[in-house]
């Protein structure tokens, strides 16, 4: 039986090496099967979001608190394909008062840019704000460019030239930080500013 196996194989050279080949590799895969890692779990949950576009949009932003933090509208939104944030064209915003009795400042700029969060906001090119009169506080006007704004904490910054007006006195200078709850301004480099008399009570 077994010098009839050695002449079938012996006569059949490419077939029995055909054969032996096909055992080797199935042996193979078994131990790879046996002793190899277990197989990654599929992390993916449903359909990527998609990108999208939105003409003449309105958008509102909460704190933590439940306070509003900011409203903006604008002629177009667009949120790019993987990237939750958000590109704005012209916004028109609100950077809403944290204290009663308190105005909101109203303010635009050529671009925005807000993270997916809605904490942080980028104003790109010109930038101008504006709050109005409010008890024996006179209305304020703040021009400057490239704003980067927390604002849920109500704080800015820029390092482009400011310069703000109220009232009759003028504030002027490169590079500024505000916190827009405690009406602090701080201007960093060349600063000029103007303050007339104060009229004295008869």
């Amino acid at each position: 039986m077994i010098a009839a196996l050695r002449l079938w194989f012996r006569d059949r050279k490419l077939a029995s090496a055909i054969v032996l080949i096909a055992l080797a590799a199935g042996l193979a895969q078994v131990l790879l099967w046996w002793m190899g890692p277990a197989p990654k779990q599929n992390d993916f949950v449903g359909p990527p979001r998609s990108g999208y576009t939105l003409s003449n949009f309105r958008m509102w932003s909460y704190n933590p608190q439940g306070q509003l933090a900011f409203r903006m509208h604008a002629p177009q939104l667009e949120r790019r394909e993987g990237d939750d944030s958000l590109y704005i064209d012209s916004p028109v915003f609100d950077l809403a008062s944290k204290k009663p009795g308190v105005p909101d400042w109203h303010g635009q700029s050529l671009y925005g840019w807000v993270d997916k969060s809605g904490s942080l906001i980028k104003l790109q090119g010109p930038v101008t704000m504006h709050r109005p009169p409010y008890a024996d506080t006179a209305a304020t006007d703040l021009v400057t460019s490239d704003v980067t704004v927390w604002p849920k904490e109500n704080r800015m910054v820029t390092a482009a030239p400011a310069q703000m007006t109220q009232g009759a006195s003028r504030m002027s200078g490169v590079g500024m930080r505000a916190n827009l709850n405690d009406n602090h301004l701080e201007l960093l480099d060349n600063v000029h500013a103007t303050f007339p008399p104060r009229k004295r009570k008869s």
